[in-house]
């Protein structure tokens, strides 16, 4: 056990081998291609390839294959090189040139410096139309009758372990979205509540007769309320279950290596949904205040699930680890001596008589941003992660890993927005160097320099939160203007405004 402890200390200090190049997944099963509100996107950017003159080696050649960025940069292969750089750290934007991303919407990027070998965050940002499956009659629809929704859709995806599960997720994650809506084109364009049941195909299982299942109706007397806002919810959360599964089936055939963190937002009718699972965070800066519309998912957050699942299935720690918490690793000769201790009960800290069960390794270690989940992992919800297992030992930790997002709803129609109020989603690369405040500050500091009406404010407003956030090169590594070390992760941000130039209708 200590040999495999220590081959996992390894594994999380080691910056690994590079991946190789991945075939592009299919789209959903029989989904047709998105239509969007908007004018076609511009091309996806080209992958780079090696400098003309020069005979580049077949392992570089494979690498610069395999690095793509969000379609939106269109960026040239030289554009995909500089954004490659570990040493140059180039911010990444938009073109001036090319069309404005939806609401004037600002975003950034810049590669890690150096803990991998590729820039393994995605995103995408798109405008979704959705074409209802069937009237809520249950007759089939006709093209004439109706109208569909549009969504707005932004999405983060900051991948770890490789990138094609980011790259997949920024592909396909609105589309599972958008069939997932499909059902509720016309229930959530009627303001009487939601049907219980939607009719099913005549003929079809479970549409004969059934009354005869129904039991004493006494403990039924009384209807849940069930709100077109929750349908919009539990469409995001099957629609993250969904992508998951995609990912399983196909991790195989497409090489869908690794996982990610997922950041998305979704706007509809009136309403702006941020669904986060992983440890990006979605801020609203408004009028000066600051209203979190996420929370991050980490060992730390959410030990007591974690600790519960060990509990009830004790097969999944393998015999190696504890679901049991100490507030450090126990030593033999401790044996028979009382310790402080928590279990999934518990938000503080008993003693109990230290036992030969008690020397394995803890299913939660560590603390910040060193915590993990079986020492090897430390986000607890995301997307992909099917292949990976405990270092040196075959124990899967899918099991413990969680698809679901924690969904917020925001009400744009309460409240009447300026053109300084927006929300900014980021990344860890973000986060683990910036605060809430401070991110507060960079936004009065930079909107207030540009006119109200000036669409170009958001993106410059992006750019320096990724500057602020990266820092300068110096003797020692990337340095804030305190001297203390940048962040040396991928950092990607989104800044949506919520009023002025951006167009809800």
């Amino acid at each position: 056990m200590l040999n495999r402890v220590r081959s996992a200390v390894a594994h999380l200090v080691s910056s690994g081998g590079a991946p190789p190049p991945r075939p592009k997944s299919p789209d959903l099963p029989n989904a047709p291609s998105p239509q969007t509100a908007a004018p076609p996107e511009a091309p996806r950017s080209p992958p780079a390839t090696a400098g003309s003159g020069s005979a580049a080696p077949a392992k570089t050649v494979e690498a610069r294959a395999s690095f793509s960025r969000p379609t939106f940069l269109q960026l040239s292969p030289g554009g995909l090189r500089r954004a490659d750089d570990h040493a140059g750290r180039a911010v990444q934007s938009p073109p001036d040139t090319g069309r404005r991303l939806p609401w004037s919407t600002g975003y950034a990027e810049v590669i890690n410096a150096g803990k991998s070998r590729h820039n393994e965050d995605q995103a995408c940002c798109e405008v979704v139309y959705v074409e209802g499956r069937r009237s809520v009659s249950g007759a089939p629809r006709e093209p004439s009758q109706g109208q569909g929704l549009c969504f707005y859709y932004w999405g983060l995806f900051d991948g770890h372990a490789g990138g094609g599960a980011a790259e997949m997720a920024a592909r396909l994650l609105h589309r599972h979205i958008r069939e997932q809506l499909k059902d509720l084109v016309e229930i959530l364009q009627d303001p009487s509540p939601p049907p219980l049941c939607l009719p099913s195909t005549p003929g079809a299982p479970g549409s004969s007769d059934s009354s005869h299942l129904v039991g004493p109706q006494s403990c039924w007397s009384s209807q849940k309320e069930v709100t077109h806002e929750s349908l919009v919810v539990g469409a995001i959360e099957n629609a993250f279950q969904f992508m998951d599964e995609q990912m399983a089936r196909e991790r195989r055939g497409h090489q869908v290596e690794g996982g990610c963190c997922a950041l998305v937002v979704v706007y509809l009718l009136g309403k702006v949904y941020v669904a986060n699972a992983g440890d990006s965070r979605a801020i609203i800066v408004r009028n000066g205040e600051i209203i979190p519309m996420s929370r991050e998912f980490t060992p730390e957050t959410e030990r007591q699930r974690l600790q519960l699942l060990g509990f009830l299935k004790p097969e999944l720690l393998g015999g190696e680890f504890t679901h049991l918490e100490f507030p450090r690793r126990i030593q033999p000769k401790e044996l028979g001596q009382r310790m402080l201790y928590r279990d999934q009960n518990m938000t503080g800290w008993a003693y109990k008589k230290i036992e030969l069960e008690d020397l394995r390794f803890p299913l939660v270690c560590g603390e910040g941003k060193k915590a993990r989940v079986m020492a090897t992992i430390g986000v607890t919800r995301g997307l992909g992660d099917h292949n990976l297992k405990v270092c040196s030992s075959t124990l899967p930790i899918k099991p413990f890993l969680s698809c679901f997002p924690e969904v917020r709803v925001y009400d744009l129609t309460q409240y009447e927005h300026c053109p300084d109020d927006v929300l900014v989603l980021g990344t860890d690369g973000l986060w683990d160097v910036t605060s809430d405040c401070e991110v507060a500050a960079t936004v009065d500091r930079v909107l207030s320099a540009y006119e109200p009406n000036d669409p170009s404010r958001y993106k410059a407003l992006a750019q320096a939160l990724v500057l602020g956030a990266r820092g300068t090169p110096r003797d020692r590594g990337w340095r804030l203007p305190n001297n203390k070390l940048g962040s040396g992760d991928d950092i990607s941000v989104f800044v949506i405004p919520l009023g002025g130039p951006g167009s809800y209708s």
